[in-house]
């Protein structure tokens, strides 16, 4: 197995276990303990997971992953989500698109669409769009975080709220087992309800690194979203409660 495959695997142990030895990895993969603690130590510089002595847990729950790297992280499978996302927005609608990498890789989706109207408190989404004459671009106000683009804060709120749109593109940072959508940001979470409760239709973008992802803040359950967008299966429990909630998954 390539070194990049077996990062991977580990990351995928470590959010399917919580917690996962050395001794355990080097059992599974039938390599060498030296060879796991670089995978480890590899994994945890890149913050994808958070280093103890004999094992490896989760990242913290407070503090996201950094914009550039999660830029990069699963992108294959971002890009497919977000094909998908835009088979099923037409020509001439209005949309919200979120803060967060997926969403982003849905705007560069939507790029070949004629004369959509776009509400977004995403810096980046909004150079994406700027050269589409057609487009109708709308920048939410507020406060604008250095970190990775997004526009947060009452203003924000305020203006978001202004609006009734088609569909609500939204991004999370993590799926609990119960179902709960989960984010690192209190402020990022109200804004993300402004766009649940002003689209008609909101579809959740979210890879499969998010089903049973840590983060300290509740956005709240499956009951909230008409669609949710993923590359992979989620956990049996997430998928009974996708379907109690009759939310429409879309493998991508």
């Amino acid at each position: 197995m390539k070194q990049t495959q077996r990062h991977d695997a580990i990351i995928e142990l470590v959010r399917l276990q919580g917690y996962v030895s050395t001794e355990e990895l080097v059992t599974h993969f039938d390599v060498s303990p030296q060879t796991i603690r670089r995978d480890l130590n590899d994994l945890a510089d890149k913050n994808k997971i958070q280093r103890h002595h004999g094992g490896a847990a989760l990242p913290s729950s407070s503090v996201n992953t950094a914009y550039h790297d999660r830029k990069i992280m699963w992108s294959d499978e971002k890009a497919r989500i977000a094909q998908q996302v835009a088979t099923q927005i037409p020509n001439g609608a209005t949309l919200f698109i979120d803060i967060g990498t997926t969403p982003e890789a849905v705007a560069h989706a939507l790029l070949n669409h004629r004369d959509l109207r776009i509400v977004t408190n995403n810096l980046n989404v909004a150079t994406l769009f700027m050269g589409k004459e057609d487009f109708r671009l709308i920048l939410a106000g507020g406060e604008v975080r250095s970190r990775d683009g997004g526009i947060i804060g009452e203003a924000t709120l305020d203006f978001i709220s202004q609006f009734r749109l088609d569909f609500g593109i939204l991004g999370i940072s993590g799926i609990d087992s119960d179902g709960s959508l989960l984010e690192f940001d209190y402020h990022e979470v109200r804004t993300k309800r402004a766009i649940i409760e002003n689209s008609r239709c909101v579809m959740l973008v979210a890879d499969h690194s998010k089903f049973g992802r840590n983060a300290m803040v509740n956005l709240g359950n499956m009951n909230l979203i008409d669609f949710l967008f993923t590359d992979k299966a989620p956990p049996l429990g997430i998928q009974k409660i996708i379907e109690q909630h009759s939310v429409k998954l879309e493998l991508c």
